[in-house]
């Protein structure tokens, strides 16, 4: 019974609701996919193991640091491994390209969600001006009927509420996504910069001691 009034509802939309229709299915997959995917990345997090990478490289012991980061599928930690493996080379290209792949991983499908909350409107106008266009169209015929301009009005105002129905569910997840890729790319860059000044300073501390002369107690 329902599922006879759910697709009488949506033949009455009009065939742009063939279009609305997929850009449902579309922000369905794709809410779902990202829950998913960050539901099991914060599994991943490992805050002990950083704060043990963290006392190795204030404590100059970069190769201690890197054996403790090998292995883990924090994308915290994932950087900084990759980055210490380079570190007598480029480390803060290492770093950056390391930041890049994990915020790209964050930020996947967001453009196309971005994408569904304009597009999904937009669609829900068309229908809005498609069924406008049919009940003009049926009062200026020669037999006026009244069910073709009711029927017109309908379709514009079902493809209307499905469009902005799709937009406003899809937008709140795009922002919360949005603002977890943004506040991962806050503690990537955090973290680089803590690496980086820990390392400079074990570097440092070490040259400004002379060869063969050992460290003054």
């Amino acid at each position: 019974m329902l599922a006879n009034i759910v697709v009488q509802f949506f033949l009455k939309g009009g065939p742009i609701m063939w279009p609305i229709l997929i850009c449902a299915f579309v922000a369905v997959a794709v809410v779902g996919e990202r829950a998913f995917w960050w539901l099991r990345e914060q599994r991943k997090r490992e805050p002990q193991k950083m704060e043990q990478i963290l006392g190795a490289l204030e404590n100059s012991d970069v190769s201690a640091a890197a054996r403790i980061s090998e292995g883990s599928e924090d994308p915290v930690i994932r950087m900084i491994h990759r980055g210490l493996n380079h570190v007598h080379t480029s480390m803060q290209g290492a770093l950056q390209l390391a930041a890049g792949i994990e915020l790209e991983r964050a930020g996947r499908f967001l453009t196309v969600m971005d994408t569904l909350v304009t597009l999904a409107p937009l669609l829900g106008l068309l229908g809005t001006v498609t069924g406008l266009m049919r009940a003009f169209l049926s009062i200026g015929s020669a037999e006026l009927s009244v069910m073709a301009v009711t029927g017109g009005i309908g379709e514009a105002l079902i493809a209307t509420a499905c469009g902005l129905g799709i937009a406003i569910i899809s937008l709140i997840p795009y922002n919360y996504f949005s603002g977890r890729v943004a506040r991962l790319q806050f503690e990537l860059e955090t973290a680089a910069t803590n690496v980086e000044v820990m390392v400079n300073a074990g570097k440092l501390d070490g040259s400004a001691r002379p060869e063969g002369r050992p460290a003054r107690p």
